[in-house]
């Protein structure tokens, strides 16, 4: 999505001030939302000449102006969704929006129809033996373990295709011929592919040492190529760029519930029973955006996991959490394994 935060009106601002925010925003429309960014309506050149020939004043606030029953997309549709509810209705933007109603973004026709180009580097994590899913993974590497017709990796380099990416590595160790014999150098998906081998493992940050000196100056996306979620790679990027962030990691949340009453005691009396109670965690979903200039002291032969990695960076208030809401499924398993087989015609048709 587009730097919509520049189009953003309060109620109470004036239709002079909101005239200036078209104007210089360059999208043809303003957001106006309350104090939690909850969109409250929308301004275009159309409601602001509207209420000329009403002769109001230039001080009137917005909310006296606004559209404020705009149609709106969840933030869990597909551009492509998108784009043909915006062609349908002859729209030119559209406010995306969570559940909630909180903004999300604002798509427009052509940035939806012009897709961006990303130079930034993808790399992939490739190189697990994929254990816990043995026998399927006794004769093929786990992520070229299909997930309806398609590998899970596969998968993961399409959607990145779809938002821009064109630039990837891969990090391979076991039996790391046949994904280097099933991608290739990416040719035939108009995209280039290296890949970085571990000649042993080195855990899920030590592989980052591997990638040439040469690779842009740009964050760094790098992704467990056993995942299979529909994120959007754009927005969490944006994240990172937003918050001046070194690091950023995807979480979700997880909910954990105890089987038991728990009882809360003090000095041997019963204060409090709560049933089943259950608690919510941030769990790491194993995507990361890192600054180029952090993965120059990894040596590229020593183990290093990216939990280590971060929390050494932790201290500096640098390293920021991206909360994912889309769909995320990590393939360890083999009930995980045959859950995004039964899900995969839903959440990726």
């Amino acid at each position: 999505m587009n730097d919509w935060k520049k189009v953003l009106l309060k109620p109470n601002d004036s239709m002079e001030y909101a005239i200036k925010v078209l104007h210089e925003g360059g999208y043809r429309i303003a957001l106006v939302s309350d104090e939690h960014r909850r969109l409250l309506g929308t301004v275009t050149d159309g409601d602001i000449r509207r209420a000329l020939i009403k002769k109001l004043s230039m001080k009137s606030p917005v909310s006296h102006i606004m559209n404020s029953n705009p149609l709106t997309v969840d933030s869990k549709f597909k551009n492509s969704d998108i784009l043909s509810i915006m062609s349908n209705q002859g729209l030119l933007h559209m406010p995306v929006v969570d559940k909630e109603g909180i903004l999300f973004g604002l798509e427009t026709l052509q940035g939806l129809v012009e897709k961006p180009v990303y130079d930034n580097p993808i790399l992939l994590m490739a190189g697990g033996f994929g254990k816990r899913l043995y026998p399927l993974t006794e004769d093929t590497p786990k992520p070229l373990l299909k997930v309806g017709e398609k590998p899970i990796l596969e998968m993961i380099i399409e959607q990145f295709i779809s938002h821009g990416f064109h630039n990837f590595y891969i990090s391979t160790h076991f039996k790391s011929e046949q994904i280097k014999d099933y991608f290739q150098n990416g040719e035939q998906y108009n995209i280039s592919i290296k890949y970085v081998h571990e000649d042993f493992p080195l855990g899920t940050a030590g592989s980052l040492g591997l990638l040439p000196d040469n690779i842009p100056d740009l964050p760094i996306i790098v992704m467990n190529g056993d995942l299979v979620t529909n994120i959007d790679f754009k927005n969490l990027l944006d994240f990172h760029s937003d918050h001046d962030s070194k690091a950023t990691m995807c979480v979700r949340e997880y909910d954990y519930q105890v089987p038991y009453g728990v009882v809360e005691i003090d000095n041997y009396v019963i204060t409090k029973i709560k049933e089943k109670p259950v608690h919510k965690f941030f769990v790491n979903a194993g995507i990361y955006v890192l600054n180029r200039n952090l993965i120059d002291n990894i040596d590229g032969k020593s183990y290093l996991d990216m939990t280590d990695f971060l929390c050494a960076g932790l201290s500096d208030n640098e390293v920021y959490a991206f909360p994912i809401h889309e769909y995320w499924l990590d393939i360890g398993q083999k009930d995980e394994y045959e859950k995004a087989n039964r899900e995969i015609k839903t959440m990726f048709q």
